[in-house]
């Protein structure tokens, strides 16, 4: 697709970059102003031993809010900075963005009844699978000694139980 194809306003399908910039501009202001709040809770101030618990991550907060409101300002309302009309995103990158964010999602669903181990040797074989077009035998492999790699690591050598899920399909390692 040429430069002049994304450019001309019948072709354009998508949001124009500057809406999308303006828009997450919103989304870093609004986490920032969490996390200033979140802040606040713990203690923000300087006390008489040093800073507080929520010293360090106000002022990250703060620097999060100013830039957002920056980017929002510079998006939207300068007037030296030239608009990019051009379409931010055009179908097929949608597409490969798709391939891998909705996956994701579902992956982050199945940890929640299946647990982490079992839900990343399946994430990790499918992905292998589909988007990378191994075998399925290289890639179960793989995506079973990966995680028995990470069990290992962290529930016997390290002794940190990660989430096993509602179901807890791992009970019988006695883990």
């Amino acid at each position: 697709m040429s430069s002049s194809d994304r450019t001309d306003p019948a072709a354009s399908k998508g949001p124009a970059t500057y809406i999308v910039d303006a828009v997450v501009a919103v989304i870093v202001f609004f986490i920032g102003a969490v996390v200033i709040f979140g802040s606040r809770k713990l203690g923000a101030e300087w006390t008489s031993d040093g800073p507080g618990s929520g010293y360090f991550p106000f002022y990250i907060g703060l620097l999060m809010c100013i830039s957002g409101a920056g980017v929002f300002y510079q998006a939207l309302f300068s007037k030296k900075a030239k608009r990019n009309t051009d379409e931010f995103v055009d179908g097929e990158q949608l597409k490969r963005v798709l391939s891998v964010l909705l996956p994701a999602a579902v992956y982050v669903l199945a940890v929640q009844f299946i647990g982490l181990y079992i839900a990343s040797a399946i994430y990790i074989a499918l992905f292998m699978v589909i988007l990378g077009k191994f075998s399925w035998i290289k890639s179960i492999g793989i995506a079973l000694c990966v995680n028995v790699l990470f069990f290992l690591m962290f529930e016997v050598w390290f002794k940190v139980p990660l989430f096993k899920g509602t179901f807890d399909m791992l009970s019988f390692l006695g883990y």
